[in-house]
């Protein structure tokens, strides 16, 4: 059986991009890909906004919670995505980084969550496809 590919998600509180992309590329790749998501700094439960415009497409995050970035998570995966934390991610070699610099929606009205979410879909499909690709 081939490699299943593994992608992890990176965000500051690991409520809000992270969780949202995480929902998306279980969604859309299922077990074709391993999907992980943590934050440098977790919050304490999901974003309220994230997890009701991620409903609005089918996708219920009401199980997942915030999780701590470890080095063992880093480097378990193929991928980690950032999205906001800079510095505080660690690097290991042999990784592929991809940063995407995206609004948080914290404390943001439910339209720019929603496109957010939309733009972390269209990352998420184009992400899948690169995957696909180099395996």
């Amino acid at each position: 059986m081939a490699h299943l590919a593994t992608v992890l998600f990176v965000c500051v509180h690991n409520a809000g991009r992270s969780q949202i992309a995480a929902g998306y590329l279980k969604h859309l790749a299922g077990d074709e890909i391993k999907v992980l998501s943590a934050g440098t700094d977790p919050g304490t439960e999901i974003n309220k906004m994230a997890m009701a415009v991620m409903l609005e497409e089918g996708i219920d995050l009401s199980s997942a919670a915030p999780e701590k970035l470890s080095d063992e998570k880093v480097l378990e995966s193929d991928y980690v995505i950032t999205m906001g934390c800079g510095d505080a991610c660690p690097y290991f070699p042999g990784k592929t980084y991809l940063d995407w610099p995206l609004t948080d929606p914290k404390d943001q009205p439910i339209e720019v969550v929603r496109e957010i979410r939309d733009e972390i879909k269209a990352k998420v499909q184009t992400l899948i496809e690169e995957v696909r690709a180099s395996s």
